[in-house]
């Protein structure tokens, strides 16, 4: 299972722009099964230490089977907003790189129990870590349709957000919807067929996301990666969708560029000075023979600052 947990995305162009230093400390936000780990270690000097952090068990435990080799390598169950806490536990003060890569596990998707696909019948969990309290399903049976809703178009930017809301609200007074057979069920009968499986992905993305509480834990670690990382330190995150890839965007230039001082004033009066730099090209996309090997690929995009 280890070596299939998660194909790593961009691994080549990830140790090119993130390997700043062979014998440096590197945190891994989202170990996965310790593809992208097992990439950099191959590279890096013994001296180094490798800090994986996941929140999901499984993940850990393949990754640990995966990375037995190699000696400098410390494991972190939690949340990648906690990166800070994780490097204190493992004896460090200050990183060379951060890399999060915000997909989800190949494994994750092909286990139908966890409830990330719709590929396949399955519970509608959707926790990244088990040991969380609130699944989609609690999420499906007790959110208004409003806020069905707003999480549908805000996560998912789903145009038919209002009808799938309305129409789960009308389903669950019968029965209980349980399984991602049923969402999927419901999606049906509020979208035409051809335009059924791109709403299939973005209602699951909210889900998942909601769940998660993803962009806010997203939006905790990059102020954290900026707090923690060595000057000439490098974060690289690896995005699937558009909010995730704007948060990062935008949170890289305004480092960059904090200043917000009125543009008839010639001169900067506020005080803030750049803290990061974009490293070019500031959009790194998987070469084409990647996709092909790698369908899961496609909508990966590649971005790195380097703190000044």
């Amino acid at each position: 299972m280890s070596s299939s947990y998660h194909i790593p995305v961009l691994a080549s162009e990830i140790a090119e722009y993130l390997l700043v230093n062979r014998d440096g400390v590197y945190i891994d936000g989202t170990l996965g099964g310790g593809g992208h780990a097992e990439n950099f270690l191959k590279i890096l000097t013994p001296k180094a230490l490798y800090i994986g952090i996941d929140r999901d068990s499984d993940a850990i435990e393949a990754a640990q089977t995966r990375l037995l080799p190699f000696k400098n390598v410390f494991f972190y169950k939690g949340k990648f907003s906690e990166m800070e806490n994780a490097l204190n536990q493992a004896g460090q003060k200050s990183a060379d790189a951060v890399l999060l890569d915000l997909g989800v596990s190949s494994h994750q998707i092909n286990s139908p129990d966890r409830g990330f696909s719709f590929q396949s019948d399955g519970s509608l969990d959707m926790r990244m870590n088990r040991d969380d309290s609130r699944m989609a399903e609690e999420i499906i049976a007790h959110y208004s349709e409003e806020e069905l809703k707003k999480i549908f178009w805000r996560f998912g930017e789903e145009r038919n957000s209002g009808r799938i809301a309305r129409q789960i609200v009308k389903y669950r007074k019968n029965k209980p919807v349980t399984s991602t057979g049923q969402l999927k069920e419901i999606i049906n009968n509020c979208v035409p067929e051809r335009f059924a499986v791109k709403s299939y992905a973005r209602i699951f993305q909210a889900l998942r996301i909601e769940v998660n509480n993803e962009l806010g834990e997203l939006a905790a670690a990059l102020d954290a990666s900026l707090k923690i990382l060595k000057k000439g330190g490098r974060l690289g995150v690896i995005s699937y969708h558009s909010l995730e890839d704007r948060m990062v965007k935008d949170f890289i230039y305004e480092n960059e560029h904090p200043c917000h001082c009125p543009p008839e004033i010639p001169v900067c009066v506020c005080g803030k000075k750049p803290v990061m730099k974009r490293i070019k090209p500031f959009l790194i996309r998987p070469a084409e023979e990647e996709i092909k090997a790698n369908p899961r690929a496609r909508s990966a995009r590649f971005r790195v600052g380097e703190k000044l």
